[in-house]
C-alpha cells in the first residue's frame, strides 16, 4: 500500500504558503524626512501607492512605534478623506499638499467610522501613532521632503 501523506503534506503547505503570500502584502518601505524651521526629523514610512494599499492602510494592526508611519500617496490634489474602521490605535494624520508643505494635523480615533477630511485639495497622508508630530516638534507649515520620495 502506497501512503498518501507526503503528498497530502506537500499540498498543506504549499496552500498555506499561497494563502499566506496573498493575505500578507509587503509595503515598500522609505525613511522619509520632516523639516521645521530648525531641525529635520526622519520617520521610517510604509508607502501605500495602490488603491488596495491605501484602502487596507494601518487596519487590524496592533501597534505603531513612535517613528514610524504610512504615507498614502495620490496622483493628484484632491479633498482626502480617511476613517479608522478595523484600525486599534489612534493614530494623527497630517494632510500634505504636492509641495510637500503639511496643510494641517488631526487626531482620529480607533474604530470610528466617522470621516476625518482635509480642509483642502492635497496629494499626501501621513498617519503616525496619536501625538507624534507634536512629540517630535512638527507642525502645520512643516514640510515633508519629496526627493526621498
Amino acid at each position: 500500500m502506497i501512503s498518501k501523506f507526503p503528498a497530502v503534506v506537500l499540498l498543506l503547505l504549499f496552500t498555506i504558503g499561497a494563502c499566506g503570500a496573498q493575505g500578507i502584502r509587503k509595503l515598500e518601505t522609505r525613511n522619509l524626512s520632516l523639516r521645521s524651521a530648525d531641525k529635520t526629523v526622519v520617520i521610517k514610512t510604509e508607502i501605500a501607492r495602490t488603491d488596495e494599499e491605501r484602502s487596507t492602510g494601518l487596519m487590524h494592526r496592533e501597534k505603531l512605534a513612535d517613528g514610524e508611519g504610512m504615507l498614502f500617496v495620490f496622483a493628484r490634489d484632491e479633498v482626502l478623506s480617511f476613517w479608522m474602521k478595523n484600525t486599534l490605535i489612534p493614530l494623527s494624520i497630517a494632510f500634505i499638499s504636492s509641495d510637500g508643505k503639511i496643510i494641517e494635523i488631526r487626531d482620529m480615533v480607533p474604530n470610528s467610522l466617522e470621516t476625518v477630511r482635509s480642509s483642502r485639495s492635497v496629494r499626501y497622508a501621513l498617519e503616525v501613532p496619536q501625538g507624534w508630530f507634536g512629540r517630535a516638534g512638527i507642525n502645520p507649515g512643516d514640510t515633508l521632503i519629496l526627493a526621498d520620495l
